[in-house]
């Protein structure tokens, strides 16, 4: 099973996401903000498929998921979809963790650590 992340669940987001990371000093919690630019989710025929219900992060291990998505508007349209998934243990960013790397896998991307 691929990687793959969802507004709708049975709809795949197709818009590759900028992902910033935070972890406690002590590795106990974390959060993972992702940005998504003009996602399909927000073409105007997916209106009819359904609302955005949160976002789903979804793997060969299950599914990860967060209520906290945000639409940024320009103009007075949507362009940015912002989401945050929060980890309250180090279990939960091992698991988020084994998320990302089967995404990036999947969708050829690349890790590049902050200075």
């Amino acid at each position: 099973m691929e990687a793959r992340i969802q507004f709708i669940k049975g709809f795949d987001e197709k818009v590759l996401p900028d992902v910033r990371l935070t972890r406690s000093r002590d590795g106990s919690t974390g959060t993972a903000t992702f940005r998504f630019k003009n996602p399909n989710i927000l073409d105007k025929s997916m209106a009819k498929v359904g609302e955005i219900t949160g976002m789903y992060l979804i793997d060969e291990e299950g599914i990860l998921e967060t209520r906290d998505v945000n639409a940024k508007f320009l103009n007075g349209k949507p362009e940015v979809i912002e989401s945050i998934y929060i980890m309250k243990s180090s279990e939960s960013w091992d698991r988020f963790i084994r998320f990302m790397e089967r995404y990036v896998k999947t969708h050829g991307l690349v890790f590049t650590k902050a200075i």
